[in-house]
């Protein structure tokens, strides 16, 4: 599998370190998994979902995916479903978009999803 671009979700915290350092070496998940879990287009909007309910204000990254080269593979994860991995940190570089997605603290997943959806302008009919 392929994509020119793939995303990743950051809250507020772990873009203002990204930021900073010009290098995101991953979240908890991904450091307890060792690689950064990515989202095709198809996938983020599940992904906000499941794993972002509770965060508050997230970025969606929009990151070069044939940049990161040999260090990204797509491998099964949710339902068979292929997911991008990254195997190394991410260099700011390869960042092609940053969007601020403004997320209510408290909001469950369904809110999250829709605010992502939104965000990155993901028609909800496919």
């Amino acid at each position: 599998m392929s994509a020119d671009v793939i995303y990743k979700l950051l809250d507020a915290r772990e873009w203002a370190d990204f930021v900073e350092r010009g290098v995101f070496e991953g979240a908890g998940v991904d450091l307890a998994d060792g690689y950064v879990h990515f989202s095709t287009r198809e996938q983020v909007v599940e992904t906000a979902r499941r794993h972002f309910a509770g965060r508050g204000a997230l970025f969606a990254l929009t990151v070069d995916a044939p940049g990161l080269r040999e260090a990204l593979r797509w491998e099964p994860s949710r339902g068979g479903d292929l997911f991008p991995h990254l195997y190394g940190a991410l260099d700011r570089a390869l960042v092609l978009s940053s969007i601020s997605i403004d997320v209510p603290a408290d909001a469950d997943g369904d809110r999250v999803a829709e605010a992502v959806r939104q965000g990155l302008g993901i028609d909800p009919r496919g």
